[in-house]
């Protein structure tokens, strides 16, 4: 599928992104609330005997890829037939059944605002049995522990974004790919925020 933006000048990137976003069956409300339930769900588990947040403080890696599937689940189970828990390479981490240009992929981060990947989301999808990376983004930036107080989450945001949108690092040994302040103003729309 072509770029909703290409050719398209950053002044106008904003009204795609509007557009994108209330075309699709997603809508922002259920998903701050299914969001914010996972958030809540992780700190009421436990792992054996013990509680998540007071015996145990899961690396940002570990509460990023709970979050990850507690969100893709309850999005699932809220949609039956529609959307599934992305299980395949080449599915995202929300798939939709009928339309893989509806499914969404999830990023998570514990730094204030910003949201990073893997460089190759900087690379265009190389072929059959790859995952898209253009197309709907769900990110989350979440707190880190501190001690005994509970991490909240910070920002929701949601949007569409092209594979061109990641810059890689340019060391060789370097493995990230970050978005431009341009992306975050124009295609990743705030739809929740704990920042004062």
């Amino acid at each position: 599928m072509p770029s909703p933006y290409f050719e398209k000048d950053p002044s106008e990137w904003k009204q795609i992104t509007e557009e994108l976003i209330e075309k699709h069956p997603l809508k922002s409300k259920e998903i701050v609330d299914v969001v914010l339930k996972s958030w809540d769900d992780i700190f009421n588990s436990k792992i054996g005997a013990f509680n998540i947040g007071k015996e145990i403080f899961p690396a940002p890696q570990i509460m990023s890829f709970l979050l990850h599937e507690l969100v893709a689940h309850y999005l699932s189970l809220n949609h039956p037939g529609i959307y599934k828990v992305g299980t395949n390479k080449n599915e995202k981490d929300i798939h939709c059944i009928n339309d893989n240009q509806l499914s969404v992929e999830i990023k998570a981060s514990t730094h204030p605002n910003q949201i990073f990947a893997n460089r190759s989301y900087a690379q265009p999808g190389s072929g059959t049995g790859q995952k898209e990376k253009n197309g709907y983004y769900i990110t989350v930036n979440f707190g880190k522990h501190l001690g005994e107080n509970r991490p909240e989450i910070l920002l929701i945001r949601f949007g569409y974004l092209d594979h061109s949108d990641w810059i890689a690092q340019k060391a060789s040994t370097g493995q990230q790919a970050r978005l431009l302040p341009l992306v975050y103003q124009h295609k990743l729309k705030i739809i929740y925020s704990a920042l004062k």
